[in-house]
């Protein structure tokens, strides 16, 4: 909490941010080894995916803790969820000024689906698959899952690549016409496939590749 009032949230690491949701560990283990210890076996981007149950299978996490967890990740959705529905997308660069900061230094490929309704504002974001180093394998189901269940009029799909280059590769192009392809059957129109990296974007409608201004 001090360091807290001291550098402020941003500058705090994963790990103290939710030692401070915790508020305190156990007997053996303080918050944030506790904390270290989640982040260590199940990563940032999987804790909101947990279940209460499964959160109190880890160790010092009790009903209250696994509960302050959830609640966090729930209501940081909800505050995201009401900034995205003002959000409208014109073009690529609309695109990476919204998410660009997110997947940028990610270590691993994460692909996600933009939802957007009928006035190309965003209703909903959704990682579909999160993949190793070099590469993510993403399936048309579970890219257009999240599309169906939001009702969206069309989706825009960005991943980013973790070598900071933004060139797209040979299966990046076969997964941009396959998705197209499928979203023509289910009348969900892929609207771009947009490519993240170190600085920089790539759009599959526009093709080019932009350095980010």
């Amino acid at each position: 909490m001090e360091r807290l009032e001291k550098i402020g949230t941003g500058s705090l690491s994963n790990a103290e941010l939710l030692a401070i949701i915790l508020q305190r560990g156990t007997n053996r283990e303080n918050a944030i080894d506790m904390s270290n210890r989640l982040l260590s076996k199940y990563g940032i981007g999987k804790l909101p995916d947990l279940s209460l149950k499964e959160l109190q299978k880890v160790k010092g996490i009790g009903p209250v803790k696994a509960s302050q967890i959830l609640s966090m990740f729930e209501f940081s959705k909800r505050c995201s969820t009401a900034k995205r529905n003002i959000v409208e997308i014109r073009n690529a660069k609309d695109v990476y000024d919204y998410i660009g900061d997110k997947l940028k230094d990610l270590q691993q490929e994460h692909f996600v689906v933009l939802c957007l309704n009928t006035r190309n504002r965003i209703t909903k974001e959704a990682c579909v698959s999160i993949g190793t180093l070099n590469g993510s394998m993403v399936h048309p189901r579970e890219v257009f899952k999240a599309a169906i269940r939001e009702s969206a009029n069309t989706i825009i799909v960005v991943h980013n690549h973790p070598s900071g280059v933004c060139k797209p590769s040979t299966d990046d192009e076969r997964v941009t016409k396959t998705l197209i392809e499928a979203g023509r059957i289910l009348n969900i129109d892929v609207l771009d496939h947009i490519i993240v990296g170190d600085g920089c974007y790539y759009s599959f409608k526009e093709d080019v590749n932009m350095p980010h201004p």
